[in-house]
């Protein structure tokens, strides 16, 4: 299986992609779905799980690979939050009480997920 290239060969700009901007559009997506479908949306949580563990591929080290993980699991949980504020539906998954810690478990999962990857 040929990996894919190292995450810090790539620019600066790729990296900012990769690691900031495609977390934040899933999220925006995936929180404009949790008002509209509740089996779409875990659908969408299987595929950001994917993309987790895939992109721990890209490091060296499970420590680098989930530092990674737990910024862009970080600003998906944030964008999930901020889109469906922003859409104003109900929700069709239960965020429990404390929304914002949805934040802190997608930081956590895909710190782990990262480094899973970076494992491999």
């Amino acid at each position: 299986m040929k990996l894919p290239p190292l995450f810090m060969s790539r620019t600066p700009a790729q990296r900012f992609l990769l690691a900031g901007v495609v977390p934040a559009v899933f999220g925006a997506i995936a929180g404009v779905i949790l008002g509209v479908s509740a089996p779409l949306y875990w659908v969408l949580q299987v595929l950001a799980i994917i993309g987790g563990f895939l992109a721990g591929l890209e490091h060296p080290t499970a420590k680098e690979a989930a530092l990674r993980g737990l910024i862009a699991g970080a600003i998906f949980g944030a964008f999930i939050l901020i889109a469906h504020a922003i859409a104003g539906t109900d929700e069709k998954v239960s965020l429990g009480d404390v929304p914002i810690f949805l934040a802190v478990i997608t930081a956590v999962v895909g710190a782990i997920l990262g480094a899973l990857g970076a494992k491999l």
